[in-house]
């Protein structure tokens, strides 16, 4: 199984001009404010402090790179925080429709949503935008460790039937336990030997 041992930071992106030109493949991390895409990040890399963590929603403003060994991964700004003026809100839907415009240079996304919650209609918007460009992407269904294994199969189902994929199109982590690490590992090795 993939092993990742030495994650590091790469830099900030504001506009597309400042995108990460790689040499190997990227895997976008996508989600909503406070969905949590740091703290996922952080156990992918076996670094609680890789990523920021926040408990304020919306501290991601650019697009972070970071260097993943056989990958790059790329953290995108948060999208449905209420408290943001209208026009950051279009500057970061500017960043990320620039971003998925470069799609020959996104191998995978992974798609967050909380599995204590119904997907949200702007979760429904980024996942539709992922079909219509015709990018891979998997689900992960967050804070998994929340509910019962009876809640989080019926949470799994409902997130499947909304985003119209097959339960086995998502993984459900928790950062808190490593609950799912090991699956998301095997995704990725699986996605770089594609």
């Amino acid at each position: 199984m993939l092993k990742i041992t030495n994650a590091k930071f790469l830099f900030s992106a504001a506009s597309e001009s400042q995108f990460l030109k790689a040499d190997k493949p990227i895997i976008a991390v996508c989600g909503k404010s406070n969905v949590g895409k740091s703290s996922f990040i952080n156990m992918l890399a076996g670094n609680g402090k890789l990523a920021k963590t926040s408990k304020t929603p919306g501290r991601t403003r650019l697009i972070n790179y970071f260097d993943f060994g056989r990958f790059v991964l790329a953290d995108l700004p948060g999208y449905g925080f209420a408290q943001v003026s209208k026009e950051e809100k279009l500057k970061w839907a500017r960043l990320l429709d620039s971003f998925f415009a470069q799609k020959e240079n996104i191998t995978h996304v992974f798609a967050l949503c909380d599995i204590r919650h119904e997907p949200t209609a702007d979760d429904a918007t980024m996942i539709n935008y992922l079909y219509e460009c015709v990018i891979p992407f998997t689900i992960i269904a967050t804070k998994a460790d929340k509910l019962s294994r009876m809640q989080a199969g019926k949470s799994l189902s409902a997130i499947a039937a909304s985003f119209k994929c097959g339960v086995d199109n998502i993984i459900a982590v928790s950062s808190q336990s490593g609950k799912g690490a090991d699956d998301v590992l095997i995704k990725i090795e699986n996605i770089l030997d594609i």
